[in-house]
């Protein structure tokens, strides 16, 4: 059985996921204005996609390694709400439908993001 990393499409998909993701989190009312800044600094957005993408990738299995902070300190002080974390959930998973990740993917993603939820909504 293959592991959700080569599911996702190994780190050129899961690339291409986080690209989507940012820019569907931009278009999204609820929370494009937390986004806003990080896409006017090209560097601070490329390393923001960056440690996206090694976390995705970290957690799915695949080789790369995780070297930002951990999401309890990413999102302290930021007063993220439940609605604020719905809509980035709802991002990520019509990401990767939209991509054609399969059901069980989808529901692999959807739960590794439900365990970390009470990292990172905190009112």
């Amino acid at each position: 059985m293959s592991t959700l990393y080569e599911r996702l499409g190994g780190a050129d998909g899961i690339a291409a996921l986080v690209d989507d993701i940012v820019e569907a989190h931009l278009r999204n009312p609820v929370i494009k204005a937390r986004y806003i800044p990080m896409s006017e600094d090209p560097e601070r957005l490329a390393q923001g996609k960056k440690h996206l993408r090694d976390f995705l990738s970290a957690g799915s299995g695949g080789p790369e390694q995780y070297g930002g902070r951990n999401m309890l300190d990413t999102h302290r002080g930021m007063n993220i709400d439940a609605a604020e974390y719905m809509a980035a959930v709802d991002d990520i998973m019509g990401t990767l439908e939209a991509h054609g990740v399969d059901e069980q993917s989808r529901n692999e993603v959807l739960a590794i993001t439900y365990s970390l939820k009470d990292e990172i909504v905190h009112v």
